[in-house]
């Protein structure tokens, strides 16, 4: 199976091939800028899952909650975030569900920085809740 996810106005897009190895919803506080949401939901896939990469996209880099270095690639156009990569998880990246639009994409396992999850946020009992991400880091 291969899947493509796309900024908003097209101009740039990754597809990947099979599954994700992890989905997670991550409150931090960073997230929620990033996102403009009250969280981020993220698929992982190894880098050997990518099989194609088109269009371009601007780096922003700065040093994540839990340590190491986080790369977010996004959109120039439309701003869209496309890919995030944690020095932490190497050969790894990141795809916000979101750039999928697929309403059958996999549900997250665990939903990360829960200290600054909104209050009237509810995770379905099946999602673990982490209080950091270095529990999760651990866990992959």
């Amino acid at each position: 199976m291969e899947r493509t996810a796309a900024c908003q106005c097209g101009q740039a897009s990754l597809t990947v091939s099979g599954e994700p190895t992890l989905v997670s919803v991550c409150n931090c506080t960073w997230c929620q800028r990033r996102s403009g949401s009250v969280f981020s939901v993220a698929s992982r896939w190894p880098k050997a899952q990518i099989v194609s990469r088109q269009g371009e996209t601007v780096a922003f880099h700065r040093e994540g909650a839990a340590g190491g270095r986080v790369t977010i690639s996004f959109c120039p156009g439309c701003g869209s975030t496309l890919t995030t990569e944690l020095e932490t998880l190497p050969g790894v990246i990141g795809i916000p569900v979101g750039a999928f639009a697929d309403a059958e994409f996999p549900p997250p396992q665990y939903a990360v920085w829960c200290e600054t999850k909104a209050n009237w946020v509810e995770f379905p009992p099946s999602v673990v809740r982490l209080w950091d991400q270095s529990r999760l880091v651990d866990e992959t």
